[in-house]
C-alpha cells in the first residue's frame, strides 16, 4: 500500500522559516516524490514547487526566491524549505508522488504563519 507522509508543519511568525519532508514508500514500482502543493481555506489546491521530469525544479511565482525544494531519491523523501514566510502563506501542504501507474498525495500538514 503506498504511503506519502508529511510532516513539519507547524505555527510561525510572520519572517520565520519552516521545513517540511514528504516521505513516500509501498509501491511496487519505484515512488519519487514530485512536488509540493498547498491548499488555503475557501482557494483551489495550487502549486508551490516541483520536480519536472528532467530533474528541474518549476516554482510558483509567489514563493519563488523565498522556498526550495529538495530531493533524495535513494530514500524517496523531499523537503520543502520555506524562508521569509507571509501570513498569506498559511495553508495545507501536500507532498504529491508518483510511480508508473499513479499520482499519489499525502494527507497534507497544516502550515500557519501570524502576522
Amino acid at each position: 500500500q503506498v504511503q506519502v507522509v508529511e510532516s513539519g508543519g507547524g505555527l510561525v511568525q510572520a519572517g520565520g522559516s519552516l521545513r517540511l519532508s514528504c516521505a513516500a514508500s509501498g509501491s511496487t514500482f519505484r515512488i519519487n516524490p514530485i512536488g509540493w502543493y498547498r491548499q488555503a481555506p475557501g482557494k483551489q489546491r495550487e502549486l508551490v514547487g516541483r520536480f519536472t521530469s528532467g530533474g528541474n525544479k518549476v516554482y510558483a511565482d509567489a514563493v519563488e526566491g523565498r522556498f526550495t525544494i529538495s530531493r533524495d531519491n535513494a530514500k524517496n523523501t523531499m523537503d520543502l524549505q520555506m524562508n521569509a514566510l507571509k501570513p498569506e502563506d498559511t495553508a495545507v501542504y501536500y507532498c504529491n508522488a508518483g510511480d508508473n501507474r499513479d499520482s499519489y498525495w499525502g494527507q497534507g500538514t497544516q502550515v500557519t504563519v501570524s502576522s
